[in-house]
Protein backbone atom coordinates (compact mmCIF):
# COMPACT_ATOMS: atom_id res chain seq x y z
CA UNK A 1 0.00 0.00 0.00
CA UNK A 2 2.93 2.36 0.66
CA UNK A 3 4.24 1.75 -2.85
CA UNK A 4 0.75 2.32 -4.24
CA UNK A 5 0.41 5.66 -2.43
CA UNK A 6 3.83 6.85 -3.57
CA UNK A 7 2.93 6.04 -7.17
CA UNK A 8 -0.41 7.82 -6.85
CA UNK A 9 1.21 10.94 -5.42
CA UNK A 10 3.87 10.95 -8.13
CA UNK A 11 1.16 10.47 -10.75
CA UNK A 12 -0.60 13.58 -9.54
CA UNK A 13 2.63 15.59 -9.58
CA UNK A 14 3.20 14.45 -13.17
CA UNK A 15 -0.42 15.38 -13.88
CA UNK A 16 0.22 18.88 -12.57
CA UNK A 17 3.11 19.29 -14.99
CA UNK A 18 1.05 17.90 -17.86
CA UNK A 19 -1.93 20.15 -17.10
CA UNK A 20 0.31 23.20 -17.32
CA UNK A 21 1.10 22.13 -20.89
CA UNK A 22 -2.26 20.76 -22.08
CA UNK A 23 -4.74 22.52 -19.70
CA UNK A 24 -6.01 19.22 -18.29
CA UNK A 25 -4.55 15.98 -16.96
CA UNK A 26 -5.89 12.91 -15.15
CA UNK A 27 -4.70 10.51 -12.52
CA UNK A 28 -6.75 7.34 -12.98
CA UNK A 29 -6.28 6.76 -9.24
CA UNK A 30 -5.83 9.42 -6.57
CA UNK A 31 -8.28 11.44 -4.56
CA UNK A 32 -6.69 10.32 -1.29
CA UNK A 33 -8.23 13.27 0.52
CA UNK A 34 -8.56 11.67 3.96
CA UNK A 35 -4.79 11.71 4.52
CA UNK A 36 -3.74 14.42 6.98
CA UNK A 37 -0.45 16.26 7.34
CA UNK A 38 0.75 13.86 10.05
CA UNK A 39 -1.29 10.66 9.64
CA UNK A 40 -3.23 8.58 7.17
CA UNK A 41 -6.91 7.70 7.38
CA UNK A 42 -9.47 5.54 5.58
CA UNK A 43 -7.11 3.81 3.12
CA UNK A 44 -5.44 7.16 2.39
CA UNK A 45 -1.79 7.39 3.44
CA UNK A 46 -0.60 10.34 1.34
CA UNK A 47 -2.85 13.15 0.13
CA UNK A 48 -2.02 13.24 -3.58
CA UNK A 49 -3.65 16.54 -4.48
CA UNK A 50 -2.27 18.27 -1.40
CA UNK A 51 1.20 17.05 -2.37
CA UNK A 52 0.60 18.29 -5.91
CA UNK A 53 -0.53 21.68 -4.64
CA UNK A 54 2.56 22.05 -2.45
CA UNK A 55 4.73 21.05 -5.41
CA UNK A 56 3.24 23.76 -7.61
CA UNK A 57 3.61 26.42 -4.92
CA UNK A 58 7.14 25.38 -3.93
CA UNK A 59 8.28 25.34 -7.55
CA UNK A 60 6.62 28.72 -8.22
CA UNK A 61 4.44 27.14 -10.90
CA UNK A 62 1.26 28.46 -9.30
CA UNK A 63 0.50 31.18 -6.77
CA UNK A 64 -3.17 30.53 -5.94
CA UNK A 65 -4.85 27.13 -6.03
CA UNK A 66 -8.49 26.07 -5.83
CA UNK A 67 -9.29 22.50 -4.80
CA UNK A 68 -12.77 21.40 -5.89
CA UNK A 69 -13.66 18.23 -3.99
CA UNK A 70 -16.94 16.72 -5.19
CA UNK A 71 -16.48 13.26 -3.72
CA UNK A 72 -19.41 12.24 -1.48
CA UNK A 73 -17.06 12.25 1.53
CA UNK A 74 -15.62 15.48 2.91
CA UNK A 75 -11.96 16.05 2.11
CA UNK A 76 -11.11 16.23 5.79
CA UNK A 77 -7.38 15.67 5.35
CA UNK A 78 -7.18 18.31 2.65
CA UNK A 79 -9.04 20.79 4.85
CA UNK A 80 -6.63 20.18 7.74
CA UNK A 81 -3.50 20.44 5.60
CA UNK A 82 -4.45 23.84 4.15
CA UNK A 83 -6.38 25.30 7.08
CA UNK A 84 -3.82 28.08 7.56
CA UNK A 85 -2.63 28.44 3.98
CA UNK A 86 -4.11 31.45 2.14
CA UNK A 87 -2.61 30.26 -1.15
CA UNK A 88 -4.97 27.24 -1.31
CA UNK A 89 -8.77 27.49 -1.16
CA UNK A 90 -10.50 24.21 -0.26
CA UNK A 91 -14.08 23.63 -1.44
CA UNK A 92 -15.93 20.45 -0.50
CA UNK A 93 -19.48 19.39 -1.42
CA UNK A 94 -20.31 16.20 0.45
CA UNK A 95 -22.94 14.17 2.23
CA UNK A 96 -23.75 15.56 5.66
CA UNK A 97 -24.25 12.16 7.30
CA UNK A 98 -21.42 10.40 5.47
CA UNK A 99 -17.97 9.53 6.73
CA UNK A 100 -15.97 11.27 8.15
CA UNK A 101 -18.35 11.72 11.05
CA UNK A 102 -16.11 14.41 12.55
CA UNK A 103 -15.66 16.92 9.77
CA UNK A 104 -12.79 19.36 9.45
CA UNK A 105 -13.35 22.93 8.30
CA UNK A 106 -12.66 23.64 4.63
CA UNK A 107 -12.63 27.19 3.31
CA UNK A 108 -16.11 26.36 2.03
CA UNK A 109 -18.08 23.26 3.00
CA UNK A 110 -21.52 22.43 1.64
CA UNK A 111 -22.97 19.44 3.48
CA UNK A 112 -25.90 17.84 1.68
CA UNK A 113 -28.79 15.88 3.19
CA UNK A 114 -29.41 12.25 2.31
CA UNK A 115 -31.08 11.62 -1.06
CA UNK A 116 -30.16 15.04 -2.46
CA UNK A 117 -31.66 15.16 -5.97
CA UNK A 118 -30.00 15.82 -9.32
CA UNK A 119 -31.48 19.31 -9.57
CA UNK A 120 -30.46 20.38 -6.08
CA UNK A 121 -26.95 19.00 -6.46
CA UNK A 122 -26.34 20.54 -9.89
CA UNK A 123 -27.74 23.88 -8.75
CA UNK A 124 -25.03 24.08 -6.08
CA UNK A 125 -22.21 23.10 -8.45
CA UNK A 126 -23.47 25.50 -11.12
CA UNK A 127 -23.61 28.36 -8.63
CA UNK A 128 -20.42 27.91 -6.66
CA UNK A 129 -17.79 26.71 -9.14
CA UNK A 130 -17.76 29.90 -11.28
CA UNK A 131 -18.35 32.07 -8.22
CA UNK A 132 -15.28 30.69 -6.45
CA UNK A 133 -13.12 30.96 -9.57
CA UNK A 134 -14.06 34.62 -9.94
CA UNK A 135 -13.62 35.26 -6.22
CA UNK A 136 -10.33 33.45 -5.64
CA UNK A 137 -8.76 33.91 -9.08
CA UNK A 138 -6.78 30.65 -8.98
CA UNK A 139 -4.09 29.92 -11.54
CA UNK A 140 -4.46 26.15 -11.00
CA UNK A 141 -7.40 23.91 -10.07
CA UNK A 142 -7.48 20.43 -8.57
CA UNK A 143 -10.70 18.50 -9.15
CA UNK A 144 -11.63 15.40 -7.17
CA UNK A 145 -14.35 13.74 -9.24
CA UNK A 146 -15.60 10.91 -7.02
CA UNK A 147 -18.55 9.03 -8.48
CA UNK A 148 -19.83 7.96 -5.07
CA UNK A 149 -22.50 10.65 -5.34
CA UNK A 150 -24.61 8.13 -7.32
CA UNK A 151 -27.85 6.92 -5.78
CA UNK A 152 -26.61 3.35 -6.32
CA UNK A 153 -23.45 3.84 -4.25
CA UNK A 154 -23.04 1.57 -1.21
CA UNK A 155 -21.07 4.14 0.81
CA UNK A 156 -22.76 7.31 -0.40
CA UNK A 157 -26.19 8.54 0.62
CA UNK A 158 -27.00 11.06 -2.10
CA UNK A 159 -29.56 10.57 -4.84
CA UNK A 160 -27.73 11.57 -8.02
CA UNK A 161 -28.15 9.81 -11.35
CA UNK A 162 -25.28 8.89 -13.64
CA UNK A 163 -26.48 11.65 -16.01
CA UNK A 164 -26.19 14.25 -13.22
CA UNK A 165 -22.73 12.96 -12.34
CA UNK A 166 -21.67 13.54 -15.94
CA UNK A 167 -23.25 17.00 -15.97
CA UNK A 168 -21.33 17.86 -12.81
CA UNK A 169 -18.08 17.09 -14.65
CA UNK A 170 -19.20 19.23 -17.57
CA UNK A 171 -19.81 22.20 -15.28
CA UNK A 172 -16.37 21.96 -13.69
CA UNK A 173 -14.46 21.46 -16.93
CA UNK A 174 -16.40 24.09 -18.86
CA UNK A 175 -15.54 26.68 -16.22
CA UNK A 176 -11.89 25.64 -16.16
CA UNK A 177 -11.75 26.13 -19.91
CA UNK A 178 -13.77 29.35 -19.85
CA UNK A 179 -11.43 30.96 -17.33
CA UNK A 180 -8.30 29.42 -18.89
CA UNK A 181 -7.19 27.59 -15.75
CA UNK A 182 -5.29 24.28 -15.93
CA UNK A 183 -6.91 21.44 -14.00
CA UNK A 184 -5.58 18.18 -12.57
CA UNK A 185 -8.28 15.58 -11.99
CA UNK A 186 -8.03 12.68 -9.53
CA UNK A 187 -10.78 10.09 -9.78
CA UNK A 188 -11.78 9.56 -6.15
CA UNK A 189 -14.35 7.08 -4.86
CA UNK A 190 -17.04 4.91 -6.40
CA UNK A 191 -18.68 1.96 -4.66
CA UNK A 192 -21.79 0.99 -6.59
CA UNK A 193 -22.64 -2.75 -6.41
CA UNK A 194 -22.10 -3.27 -10.14
CA UNK A 195 -18.62 -2.40 -11.33
CA UNK A 196 -19.98 -1.47 -14.76
CA UNK A 197 -21.79 1.45 -13.12
CA UNK A 198 -18.55 2.71 -11.56
CA UNK A 199 -16.63 2.31 -14.81
CA UNK A 200 -19.29 4.11 -16.83
CA UNK A 201 -19.37 7.04 -14.41
CA UNK A 202 -15.58 7.38 -14.33
CA UNK A 203 -15.38 6.97 -18.12
CA UNK A 204 -17.88 9.79 -18.49
CA UNK A 205 -15.44 12.13 -16.76
CA UNK A 206 -12.86 11.33 -19.45
CA UNK A 207 -15.44 11.62 -22.24
CA UNK A 208 -16.54 15.03 -21.03
CA UNK A 209 -12.94 16.25 -20.80
CA UNK A 210 -12.27 15.06 -24.35
CA UNK A 211 -15.37 16.83 -25.64
CA UNK A 212 -14.58 20.10 -23.89
CA UNK A 213 -10.81 20.27 -24.25
CA UNK A 214 -10.57 18.42 -27.57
Amino acid sequence: MVVRELRIANGTILGCKKALETRIAFNIAGGTHHAYSEHGEAFCLLNDQAIGAHYLLDEKLASKILIIDLDVHQGNGTAEIFQNNPDVFTFSVHGKSNYPFKKEISDLDIALPDKTSDDDYLKIVTEFVPKLIEQEKPDFIFYLSGVDILDSDKLGKLGCSIEACKKRDEIVFENCKKFGIPVQCSMGGGYSPEIKTIIEAHANTYRVAKDIFG
